[in-house]
């Protein structure tokens, strides 16, 4: 088990223009050759938005990019002329297959936080999709079988015990709360890289919000 802490993460985005970013691996200027991916995932962004701030139209491609809301609301435009703003709670998907592009931003009057992970498809190519889920519940799995993973959303109470999935690789995140796993207290912001994963638990040190990617070898 490999444990991150939030404060080691390569800290990027533009503060002047309202935007803070906190990368977990490898990604833009910041070149980690050690720090590349764990199993599919190849990029866990904290981004933080003032109200008015986002990101102008980019590309994308070849990639699985799944959004998790932590607080305020986040407006999505994509070239495919979807619009949509998501909130705590629901989970958006875009995979960018053979090229997307699109548009994020706070339009909200709040401060806006969203966790973005990025993972790799088994096979490049294919055409974009996009989609919504409203008001994930706990213990709710998503499949992403494009790249051979799973995501398990958790909020367990205090003293809850969570096993975690018999995968070659599991990445847990923590949203909110505490959790004790393997030894290793862990809170908001912080993840573990775990292989091999199977019968290990996470207690719930309090009320907390778990994020664990499932991932096939």
């Amino acid at each position: 088990m490999d444990v991150r802490r939030a404060g080691e993460r390569y800290q990027g985005g533009d503060p002047a223009a309202g935007i803070e970013t906190r990368h977990a691996f490898s990604f833009g200027p910041h070149y980690d050759p050690d720090n590349l991916r764990f199993g599919a995932v190849v990029a866990c962004n904290e981004e933080r938005l003032a109200p008015g701030a986002g990101f102008d139209e980019h590309p994308h491609s070849h990639t699985e990019i799944v959004t998790w809301v932590v607080e305020g609301e986040l407006t999505h435009r994509d070239s495919t002329g979807r619009e949509t703003v998501v909130r705590p709670g629901d989970l958006q998907r875009l995979s960018a297959a053979s090229g997307v592009r699109h548009v994020e931003r706070n339009d909200g009057p709040a401060p806006l936080t969203f966790l973005q992970m990025w993972l790799t498809p088994r096979d490049p190519g294919g055409d974009p999709g996009y989609e919504v889920v409203r008001g994930v519940a706990d213990a709710t799995p998503y499949a992403v079988p494009e790249a051979g993973a799973v995501l398990h959303v958790r909020r367990p109470a205090a003293g809850e015990r969570t096993v975690l999935p018999a995968a070659a690789f599991a990445y847990v995140h923590v949203v909110r709360g505490g959790i004790r796993l393997g030894g290793a207290e862990l809170g908001p912001g912080d993840a573990a890289r775990v292989t091999d994963a199977g019968g290990l638990e996470a207690v719930a040190v309090t009320r907390a919000e778990l994020l664990i990617w499932e991932m096939a070898g």
